[in-house]
């Protein structure tokens, strides 16, 4: 599997992942895919014109339990373009563990390099930006230490690894015109 799909209460969007690039990254996203763990959880940061960050904390904004730090793959090459998927991360550039964003627009000081250690893009929406642009409409607040909380809760149903698409039959050559 290559593809992950999320189901929000938006709507749906498919996220291809690049294990070639972001092979630690890729791999503890489907970790936390595979355990059930982002059913539940929310869109928790919805930065309008920036990005929306989910995958820690429940409608009530408790933190899930996490199974550690991954390593930063920021220097992988991919940029954090409209539509990349990211992981999120604490100061520490090794920090990152189940939470994710996705970029709303050209974020690249968030590159490696631009902005320090980066932040490192493991995927990219190729179904559903619309879905995220909804969710990235919702009006926030703050709630306790959390800022930019949409004010209704936008909870991620489901997140399910689904099969790579299959890719499109070549064209047949035009058939040799007969000779004379």
């Amino acid at each position: 599997f290559d593809v992950a799909q999320g189901r929000t209460v938006f709507g749906t969007f498919t996220i291809a992942l690049d294990p070639e690039k972001a092979p630690l990254s890729v791999q503890n996203f489907l970790k936390y895919v595979r355990s059930g763990h982002y059913e539940g959880t929310v869109f928790h940061r919805v930065m309008p014109g920036f990005m929306i960050q989910g995958g820690g904390f429940t409608p009530e904004l408790e933190e899930k339990p996490t199974l550690g730090p991954v390593k930063n793959e920021a220097r992988n090459g991919l940029r954090n373009s409209r539509a990349t998927v990211a992981m999120a991360r604490k100061n520490d550039p090794d920090s990152a563990d189940g939470q994710f964003f996705v970029n709303l627009r050209d974020n690249h000081r968030l590159d490696y390099g631009i902005g320090g250690a980066g932040y490192a893009v493991f995927g990219q929406v190729v179904e559903g930006m619309d879905v995220v642009d909804r969710i990235a409409a919702v009006p926030t607040t703050s709630r306790g230490p959390h800022e930019n909380v949409p004010q209704m809760a936008v909870v991620i149903k489901k997140v399910r690894e689904v099969e790579a698409p299959k890719p499109a039959a070549a064209p047949k050559a035009a058939a040799e015109p007969p000779k004379p």
